[in-house]
């Protein structure tokens, strides 16, 4: 069955996972991006401007779906949701939060890292997850292994994963996409390079073919 997840996650085989420091630097960044073929955008809620940088986003950047991440409670899910955010996305889970997920129309991608974790979401409903942190947590193995005893489940793992390693992960059935702050590098954003994003973005999706 195709989710509303699956439909987001099939926009782009790479989700950016933004830390925005300076909110000026959340619109040029999603348009970088946007414009070299990764239109979902995760902006972690780490930084004071995050909930601004995801309402500026919605709003400047029609062909962003820019959604919020490092959402640990339902009160920020709720703030995340008001401020625009077109998907939701935890580091791990709690009871409240797979319970709030299920009453919101926003897609929502739980965090899990093991098997007991993903049964609690599976048991709330839940069939698609955030394998975090992807390389710590097994990497690739895990998520093969994963696959046997869960075949309808999918993953979009994040966490480590880096430019050539994406393409392993991408590569397995039960991978939707996966998520990555290598494509804003903070050298680049401090210079304002936002045409070498664009083409980080466009290398991203060319290695992933």
């Amino acid at each position: 069955m195709i989710t509303r997840t699956d439909q987001l996650c099939s926009l782009g085989p790479v989700i950016p996972v933004l830390t925005i420091n300076r909110l000026a630097d959340a619109i040029p960044i999603a348009e970088a991006l946007v414009a070299g073929g990764l239109p979902v955008l995760e902006v972690t809620l780490r930084t004071p401007d995050a909930l601004k940088a995801i309402e500026a986003i919605a709003r400047a950047v029609p062909d962003a779906h820019v959604g919020a991440g490092t959402v640990i409670n339902p009160a920020d899910f709720k703030r995340a949701i008001d401020s625009g955010s077109a998907f939701i996305v935890s580091p791990g889970i709690t009871p409240e939060l797979l319970d709030y997920g299920t009453t919101s129309d926003v897609p929502y991608l739980p965090g899990i890292q093991t098997v007991s974790e993903m049964m609690a979401g599976i048991q709330r409903g839940y069939r698609r997850f955030k394998f975090f942190p992807a390389e710590i947590a097994g990497g690739t193995a895990a998520l093969k292994a994963f696959s046997g005893p869960f075949a309808d489940i999918r993953f979009c793992p994040t966490g480590g994963i880096r430019a050539h390693t994406a393409k392993e992960y991408l590569a397995l059935d039960n991978v939707i996409c996966v998520g990555g702050t290598w494509l804003t590098p903070c050298d680049i954003v401090d210079k304002q390079a936002w045409q070498a994003i664009t083409q980080l973005a466009q290398q991203a999706v060319k290695s992933a073919a």
